[in-house]
């Protein structure tokens, strides 16, 4: 019957259709994905948004609350807190180490620089 075979046809033509438009976008999704950059790596919950390009924190971009502790502990500054008193900028190893930190900001700060100044002094002859 005449209908049947047009229609069938039809189904056909459909069907080659949608291959062919998957097939094209299949392309060009791949060719996109050549040309997209290589995401960051996961470094953590909070290391959420990495900087894009480096800052520079006091105490050579080391922790605060370390440099209070007397070690050196270094931070890539995605998390940072900057002195609204001077604008220095502070960078912190972890989410815990800035909470804490904003609990008592003067007294961290100066416990800091009380901390940097050991660690940089030379040493005694």
């Amino acid at each position: 019957n005449s209908q049947n075979f047009a229609s069938m046809a039809f189904m056909q033509f459909q069907a080659l259709m949608c291959a062919a438009l998957v097939t094209a976008l299949g392309a060009e999704h791949a060719a996109l994905a050549d040309d997209a950059p290589a995401p960051p790596p996961v470094q953590g919950i909070w290391k959420a948004a990495v900087p894009p390009t480096a800052m520079k924190g006091e105490f050579d971009n080391n922790d605060p609350l370390g440099v209070a502790a007397g070690a050196k502990i270094t931070a890539d500054c995605s998390l940072n807190w900057i002195d609204p008193d001077d604008g220095r900028r502070y960078c912190f190893a972890s989410g815990t180490s800035l909470e804490f930190f904003l609990d008592r900001p003067r007294f961290h700060l100066q416990q800091a620089r009380a901390g940097w100044r050991k660690l940089t002094a030379a040493p005694a002859r």
